[in-house]
């Protein structure tokens, strides 16, 4: 469902609660229609505050992810440290039934003179937009500027006066409405279904509530009106108990869930009309469900289309290589029965005295069968037996020094692939275009992908995750091979701790212990990273083999991300995404 405008004022209540008093102290725009605010003080933990004005994402809400920062601000985000960097956070308004949230900001202006700003977020579809006005409601500047012959109901520019969207027509604040009003309504009730009628009289109410009202007055999430023999009383029941929730402040952020734990919807109370063919499930708060909801599934798609080509380039080579080792081992197999070519020799030279040139077959005893029965050898009719039996030998030395190549070839390829498997296992967890622009960095070095022009500017390296065990101990976690390598072999101390799961390709992970022996529960905290971050999280438990750093080699000649180990243990670990969720350790989140 959007967010309608009730759910927006259990988010606007959060909010209030949450960031009220603090000052923003960085901006970012990291998409062309997302803005983040880093905001600090008011004693409490700092945090970050999405607020997206992007077709079919609009939103506000605080965040808990990481947005990689383009080469250059937009000039709509420098405008805005300019205004607001500093800004004191003094109120959030929303207007009634509105998708609509403003932000009262308290910010110096060019004088230092502390004066009144306002951030307007307006949620409405294809027209959603973020606004800056200053304390008279004059429009300093705007994410979308709409004007003239692109728009036919208001102009939204710099320097003109901030009109509000315009009310839907004919409907009604179903937070104002009284019982008499209601039944009034309801008499002259001309849909032919019930959560028909609410959707074209009430404001504010999606279409998900206004089935879901159905459901729970009626058993049917389209219950019929002419078939209501109560006089809507059930449904009116069910509205007012909903309405006086909102108005009351009681808001319960809830999502929906398929049979593959894919989050389908949310919505601001519990959702029952789907019974047993939805899962539901509640979050702490709103920022966090709709963190979940919107900001990982958008992370998810950017990454899935950035890296596309990469995707695409990898799995070529790696098709490629399989066809390759494929037709390798067919050949190798032929090899095993290289010592027939010998055989045949020695036969051949055992019955030279009985050959002539010419010949076709040689019909000979098999001093090899070891029962004194004959074989058959062909013959070349144009070469002299001596010549047939140098023929025999050197097929049997070709096969022979065939079965020696094929074996590194194999044994080269096998680590070849391993790498590639690897490669699209980090392509899987990369989460920004810092992570991807990595990856494709060591497919160039290592000549997977053509070298491109590098930009003016070098993009700073992404730093391995962070995560606090509940022991305190830090724990880092490569997110590519490059990384995984300077992590374990420059890094790291030789008296941390590294762990990686057994025999799969995954994260190398260090507990940065100085020294000193980790707790149990650090340990197993740890090896649930390592089980998570690898490829095999999807399956129960995992063995995870961990050593003291110092006794983790790079190979000669091995490939990003490869190391050999010794002196180690193992331990079973289950991957435990809320576990890893809450270890994380995210600078800057509340």
């Amino acid at each position: 469902m959007p967010l309608d405008a009730i759910c927006l004022a259990g988010v606007r209540e959060e909010l209030r609660g949450r960031i009220r008093g603090m000052k923003v102290d960085k901006i970012q725009q990291p998409e062309r229609d997302m803005v983040i605010l880093s905001l600090r003080g008011a004693g409490a933990p700092p945090c970050r505050l999405l607020i997206s004005a992007g077709t079919g994402d609009a939103r506000v809400h605080l965040t808990g992810y990481r947005f990689d920062n383009p080469g250059s601000p937009p000039m709509f985000c420098m405008l805005l440290r300019k205004h607001l960097i500093g800004a004191r956070i003094a109120d959030i308004e929303q207007p009634p039934a509105e998708r609509v949230l403003g932000l009262i900001l308290e910010a110096p202006d060019a004088m230092g003179v502390v004066t009144e700003k306002r951030l307007t977020v307006e949620l409405i579809g294809r027209m959603s937009n973020i606004i800056l006005t200053d304390r008279d409601g004059i429009i300093i500047d705007c994410l979308r500027r709409v004007g003239g012959e692109l728009s036919d109901k208001r102009d939204v520019l710099p320097g003109l006066f901030y009109r509000p969207p315009k009310a839907q027509q004919g409907k009604i604040d179903p937070l104002c409405v009284t019982a008499d009003r209601w039944r009034e309504m309801f008499l002259r009730a001309d849909e032919k279904t019930a959560d028909g009628w609410l959707l074209s009289n009430f404001t504010a109410l999606s279409p998900l509530i206004c089935r879901e009202l159905s459901w729970r007055a009626y058993g049917e999430a389209d219950a019929h009106i002419g078939r209501i023999g109560d006089g809507g009383e059930a449904l009116s029941r069910e509205f007012f108990e909903l309405t006086g929730n909102a108005k009351a402040g009681r808001f319960e952020p809830w999502v929906l869930m398929d049979a593959d734990s894919a989050l389908r919807d949310f919505s601001y109370t519990r959702i029952m009309q789907y019974e047993n063919a939805m899962d539901s499930r509640r979050f702490e708060d709103f920022s966090a469900m709709l963190d979940e909801y919107y900001t990982r599934a958008a992370q998810q798609t950017r990454v899935r289309q950035r890296a596309s080509a990469t995707l695409r380039a990898v799995k070529t080579a790696r098709d490629r290589l399989i066809r390759k080792l494929a037709a390798q081992q067919a050949e190798l197999e032929k090899t095993a029965d290289r010592n027939k070519y010998r055989e045949c020799g020695d036969i051949i030279t055992s019955n030279m005295h009985l050959m002539k040139k010419g010949q076709h077959v040689l019909t000979a005893q098999d001093f090899y069968s070891g029962g004194g029965a004959s074989r058959d050898i062909a013959l070349d009719p144009l070469k002299t037996p001596q010549q047939n039996a140098a023929k025999y030998y050197k097929d049997y030395t070709k096969a022979k020094n065939a079965e020696r190549y094929l074996t590194e070839q194999i044994a080269l390829g096998s680590s070849e692939l391993e790498y590639l498997d690897s490669v699209l296992h980090e392509l899987e967890l990369a989460d920004g275009a810092r992570d991807l622009g990595e990856i494709r960095s060591e497919l160039m070095q290592t000549g997977y992908v053509k070298a491109q022009k590098q930009a003016k500017e070098k993009p700073l390296p992404s730093e391995p995750m962070r995560f606090v065990s509940s022991g305190g101990m830090q724990i880092l976690a490569g997110r590519n091979n490059t990384q995984n390598d300077k992590l374990t072999l420059k890094t790291a101390s030789k008296s941390d701790i590294w762990l990686h799961a057994q025999k799969v390709h995954g994260a190398h992970v260090v507990i940065s212990c100085g020294g000193a022996t980790p707790d149990e529960a650090s340990l197993h905290e740890a090896a649930s990273i390592a089980a998570w971050f690898s490829s095999a999280r999807g399956g129960g438990r995992i063995p995870v083999d961990y050593a003291l750093v110092k006794h983790v080699k790079k190979p000669p000649g091995g490939r990003p991300g490869m190391v050999v180990y010794s002196d180690h243990r193992t331990i079973a670990a289950t991957p435990d995404e809320a576990l890893v969720a809450r270890l994380r350790s995210l600078p800057g989140n509340c």
